[in-house]
């Protein structure tokens, strides 16, 4: 029993649904406070998953929450499972002690000394991301089927398992919910999961800083390689070359290798035709835009998690009107819980309509979805997306780069640092640099302004539709 009182835990719980609400999900019922000592909570998770994710992504929430119920100054530490009682806090000099978080599973075995950008630049998996949390359709049945069979028999089934399609349906969700599944089957199982540019970052400091044997025995001595975005090794002919002989060395020896990529192996422009062929020995599936029944199951599945009740009429007016990915839905979602909980109002039709900046039942509506920017700049410039959310700096490539996230952020309710997400992995400088180029260009030269009143006039017209 925690030697703490229970009321403090609920005053902690109830500060973070009040001031953090968009933090908070079902599985926190599940967190068990431990013991309140020498200034330090310690708190207990289920699994090591939520312990990096919660240590990671809301560590100062929860402080925030235990000074102010406590009115001290204190600290917060994630713990779980059977690490709760190993790890003694009697005579800690630290208030929030050191924790080192990585997405590589935790392994027992020992390996080389590796740079220390390797932590940073590991991607911290989701209890979000979870095949339970995953709501499968006629758009994703066989990219889930194979995903959940490459957990259950990594290195044994759909070797390598390469997952395409647009933005936000899905893949990352997949790639997060195999890992996890890994490790729930296996918890010794050595999961390295990554970015491809990561990788490729990596491959640079390595060769600058001549640690290759440590750059090589990291990536080729686990069991499963996960990499997201391989596309972005398009025309790049150094790391396509280093990462042919990892896949190769992963493949021999039967290790698990599971990709994503916003489109399929042949579909990669300036890709090494024998890369093309590896990606495509295992088995390729695509996931595409989810259909209106499988939108319900979403929105159901993303309000759930965030313990929201949502009336059925609301589900059903979103699924209709935002039909282009789940980040989209998600995003909506968060939307409506933060208006909701700032404005102490129960979640309804007019609620969401404010919420989303939408008119009145009656009228018409423009809910344009960065889907829509992207189809309509695409469309017009003729490049892929895939061109847009790569490293090229050509000017086909960055004019309507830069032109899609003036669009994005003009239109759309994204952050800057969404919309850089969303192209390539790019922070938010680079995404106000291309709004003020966009800006400063239409002001000087007529015919390019025209044109960006074009796109943003199309997209107005092809998102505008009657409410019934």
């Amino acid at each position: 029993m925690p030697n703490i009182d229970p009321a403090l835990w609920r005053d902690i719980m109830t500060y973070l649904r009040k001031r953090h609400s968009s933090i908070c999900r079902q599985w926190f019922e599940e967190l068990e406070p431990v013991d309140l000592k020498g200034g330090l909570l310690r708190v207990a998770t289920d699994n090591s998953v939520q312990e990096k994710y919660l240590q990671s992504k809301c560590l100062d929430q929860f402080n925030e929450a235990a000074q102010s119920a406590t009115g001290a100054l204190i600290g917060v530490r994630f713990v779980s499972g059977g690490s709760v009682a190993a790890k003694p806090i009697a005579g800690e000099p630290k208030l929030q002690p050191e924790v080192t978080i990585t997405a590589t599973v935790p392994s027992r075995r020992k390996r080389a000394a590796s740079p220390s950008d390797f932590d940073d630049d590991q991607m911290v998996l989701s209890p979000d991301y979870s095949f339970d949390n995953f709501v499968s359709g006629p758009n994703n049945q066989l990219a889930y089927a194979a995903s959940v069979a490459v957990a259950n028999q990594p290195g044994t089934t759909y070797n390598p398992l390469f997952i395409h399609g647009g933005v936000g349906l899905g893949k990352t969700h997949l790639l997060q919910a195999i890992c996890q599944g890994i490790l729930n089957n296996a918890p010794d199982k050595e999961i390295l999961y990554v970015s491809c540019d990561a990788f490729m970052n990596q491959f640079i400091q390595c060769v600058q800083s001549g640690q290759m044997n440590e750059f090589r025995h990291r990536y080729r001595h686990v069991d499963v390689l996960v990499i997201d975005d391989i596309h972005f090794l398009a025309n790049r002919d150094r790391s396509q070359e280093e990462f042919f002989h990892t896949f190769n060395d992963l493949y021999q020896s039967n290790r698990q290798i599971v990709l994503s990529s916003d489109a399929a192996p042949n579909e990669i422009g300036d890709l090494e035709d024998r890369l093309v062929s590896r990606f495509q020995w295992g088995l390729t599936a695509e996931v595409t835009k989810p259909g209106y029944e499988t939108r319900v199951a979403i929105l159901k599945a993303k309000s759930d998690l965030r313990t929201m009740e949502v009336p059925d009429e609301v589900i059903a007016y979103l699924a209709t009107k935002i039909d282009s990915n789940a980040r989209e839905l998600e995003g909506a979602v968060v939307t409506i819980q933060g208006h909701a909980n700032l404005q102490g109002r129960p979640i309804d039709l007019k609620l969401v309509q404010e919420a989303l900046r939408e008119p009145v039942a009656g009228s018409k509506l423009s809910q344009v979805t960065l889907q829509h920017i992207i189809d309509a700049v695409t469309e017009y410039y003729g490049v892929k997306l895939s061109d847009l959310q790569s490293r090229r700096r050509h000017k086909s490539v960055t004019e309507p780069r830069q032109v899609c996230m003036w669009l994005a952020r003009k239109r759309t309710r994204f952050s800057l640092e969404e919309i850089g997400g969303y192209f390539g992995g790019r922070d938010h400088t680079t995404v106000m640099h291309s709004i003020r180029t966009v800006d400063a260009k239409s002001k000087k030269d007529p015919q390019y302004a025209k044109q960006v009143q074009h796109l943003d006039e199309q997209i107005s017209q092809d998102t505008s539709t009657p409410i019934s």
